[in-house]
């Protein structure tokens, strides 16, 4: 009787604990799901926004001016008479652009600057990160102005912009991974067995550090679309039929007060694409951590 209700017991503790793991599993993959579902929309709109939005973006209803949101238009009108959802819509497109692009160049050179002074070490590294701490030393949106600024308004130019402001970030994660990765035993015998130092660097040393960087370039998608629309916002972004969601935040700013929807739903937009691409971002760096994979 004894052992039946130990047995008993513990099967309860097992079926307990298995429970709270599930709840807690399928809550976690419920905010990821839709975090995914966020992001597949918005890239849709993007791609295909002429089979998503209602209305055309540039069409202006006169008789439908400044209304709220209804079933005829779920994000209301502007002062144009244009369907604010289908402005949003083909806005997307441009933004995903100088979010998607700013990484892919910032990330390449930042890894590339950081990888060549992790790697080289010696005055490489010493002449490469002083140049990289004088950049650190700006905000990074200050940055991103003042380039902006200098180069004039175009989307190249505010791309180019976001790109350099997150140069420094990049060069400082790669180049910590690759010094901590160089030291390691099985680098140091593949140094032994007599392979060349460019070899050792893209079989071993490369690979074992693209962790971080993929990580943080995840991240960054999100703070390189709140810095594009914060350019946008300043009036240094381009003056299109078409707005991006920065340039229809300023735009609405006048009319807050009498028409909230002009300026609420572009900012929900962005606050729910970058919520999402940082939540994604954080599920891929516990994924990639070594420490927890190995419990």
């Amino acid at each position: 009787m004894r052992e039946a209700a130990t047995a008993s017991t513990i099967r309860y503790k097992r079926s307990g604990t298995a429970t709270i793991r599930f709840k807690q599993l399928t809550a976690g993959n419920l905010f990821l799901f839709a975090a995914f579902a966020v992001i597949l929309f918005i890239a849709a709109c993007a791609v295909a926004p002429s089979f998503i939005a209602p209305y055309s973006p540039t069409e202006m209803l006169t008789d439908s001016i400044m209304q709220p949101p209804s079933a005829a238009h779920l994000f209301g009108t502007d002062y144009f008479g244009r369907d604010i959802f289908s402005v949003v819509v083909y806005g997307s497109r441009d933004s995903l652009f100088i979010g998607f692009a700013s990484v892919l160049v910032g990330g390449l050179a930042g890894g590339a600057i950081g990888a060549l002074s992790g790697y080289a070490g010696g005055w490489i590294d010493a002449v490469l990160m002083r140049f990289n701490d004088i950049l650190m030393t700006i905000p990074g949106i200050l940055l991103a102005l003042a380039i902006a600024g200098a180069l004039g308004k175009s989307l190249f130019n505010i791309v180019l912009a976001v790109a350099i402001a997150s140069i420094p970030g990049y060069a400082r994660i790669m180049r910590s991974q690759i010094m901590s990765i160089k030291g390691r035993t099985f680098i140091l015998a593949s140094q032994a067995t007599g392979a060349s130092p460019l070899h050792v660097f893209w079989k071993h040393v490369l690979p074992n550090s693209l962790s971080p960087l993929l990580v943080m370039a995840t991240i960054g998608i999100g703070t390189s679309i709140l810095t594009g629309s914060g350019l946008s916002f300043l009036g240094l972004g381009v003056l299109k039929e078409v707005p991006d969601w920065g340039t229809l935040l300023s735009q609405g700013r006048g009319y807050l007060t009498v028409a909230w929807w002009i300026c609420t739903f572009p900012g929900l937009a962005i606050t729910m694409f970058v919520l999402a691409v940082n939540m994604i971002g954080d599920r891929l760096r516990d994924q990639l951590d070594p420490k927890k994979s190995t419990r």
